[in-house]
């Protein structure tokens, strides 16, 4: 069966402009053009825009995508199944969230009584949740997927001691940070000070630890504005000399 592009438009709940754009990008062409100059898919067409939509609904980008339907080992056949076992991950995520949201509806209700245990692990999924959906792809590009589970499991073993250690170790590593700041050096005792409680900060929630990582951590404060804005907006330039402290802690530089 064929579909002009309005129709595919309708049947992928995508629109028409959409589907020009993937078009225009080499990223969806169509099967042909008809007489009247419009553009006619074909089932290739239309299992090819399934693939694409998936990777969206993974929050991967266009570009990425198109590398990868364009990959001379690309097996559609198992990206399906992957895509079913990422799309599983996603769904039990939510219904865990969606658990401890109507739990704590309940609660306030006055239906349930919700224990303190029961809040703080519903407060860990909502933090890995919240993480994933501002820096997930970020993270996971630069360390991968089963780094990146690693830690998010190694925060839902957290004890409710561990974890109001690490956020309290949180604030401490800032405002030594703006101490050390203010020698102006990122060797100073103060900086390798705050480059050392960092290192057990990431300790909480890292799997397993190494200089080349802790730098590389280090480097994406600098190079990402989200992460740069977080450090500066209490004093500028936090960010690059948190970096250089760590540089020099780890004694590895990254690329």
């Amino acid at each position: 069966m064929e579909y002009t592009i309005n129709k595919l438009a309708v049947l992928a709940g995508v629109t028409s402009r959409t589907l020009r754009y993937y078009d225009e990008i080499d990223l969806l062409k169509p099967a042909r053009m008809n007489e009247s100059g419009y553009r006619v898919y074909g089932k290739e067409e239309v299992d090819r825009l399934q693939q694409i939509l998936f990777y969206r609904a993974l929050e991967v980008d266009l570009e990425s995508i198109k590398k990868i339907l364009s990959s001379t080992t690309f097996d559609e056949v198992e990206a399906l199944k992957d895509h079913r076992e990422q799309l599983l991950s996603k769904r039990a995520k939510l219904n865990q969230l969606i658990n401890n949201v109507d739990k704590t509806i309940e609660s306030k209700e006055g239906r349930r009584t919700m224990s303190d245990q029961e809040k703080f692990e519903g407060l860990k999924e909502q933090l890995i949740e919240e993480n994933e959906k501002q820096y997930g792809k970020e993270i996971r590009e630069k360390y991968g997927d089963e780094t990146v589970d690693a830690s998010n499991v190694k925060m839902k073993k957290l004890s409710q001691e561990e974890f109001t250690r690490a956020e309290k170790l949180g604030e401490e590593i800032l405002d030594r940070l703006e101490e050390a700041f203010e020698t102006g050096d990122p060797t100073s005792d103060k900086a390798q000070k705050v480059a050392a409680l960092h290192r057990e900060w990431l300790s909480f929630y890292w799997a397993t630890y190494s200089k080349e990582a802790h730098a590389g951590v280090a480097q994406m404060y600098v190079d990402d504005e989200r992460f740069t804005a977080y450090y500066d907006k209490r004093k500028p330039g936090l960010a690059a000399f948190l970096r250089d402290a760590i540089h020099m802690y780890t004694g590895v530089k990254s690329e």
